[in-house]
């Protein structure tokens, strides 16, 4: 048996339209056939439901993490958007985090390792 691979995440919510367009604006997501988007070859599913709340009570529970090349790029356009911040891009010794916080309250990080990182592997 070969070894099972992660390749994508459902998110939940009560207004599906509102929170796909804010992960494809975003994060430049391709949309595929079914509205899925597309991030880098990893699948993100939103989807309505009737079992979740509006807001997320526990956004710290699980948090959806971009690998980015430039950090205040990235940020830069996040800005544009009117995103809502929990924490602005700050140095945290092996590489550059950034929370921010998408329309549901699940919290969602910008990371961009340091090279030394990479090469410590």
């Amino acid at each position: 048996m070969t070894k099972p691979v992660l390749n994508s995440m459902l998110l939940g919510t009560t207004d599906p339209e509102r929170l796909k367009a804010w992960y494809r604006d975003g994060f430049h997501a391709e949309v595929d056939g079914y509205g899925n988007l597309d991030l880098g070859g990893f699948g993100l599913v939103i989807e309505r439901r009737d079992d979740v709340a509006a807001k997320n009570a526990e956004p710290g529970r699980y948090i959806v993490n971009f690998a980015v090349e430039d950090i205040e790029v990235a940020a830069a356009h996040l800005r544009t958007l009117g995103v809502e911040w929990l924490v602005q891009p700050e140095d945290r010794g092996v590489g550059w985090f950034a929370t921010l916080v998408d329309p549901d309250g699940n919290y969602v990080q910008l990371i961009q390792m340091k090279p030394e990182y990479y090469a410590n592997k």
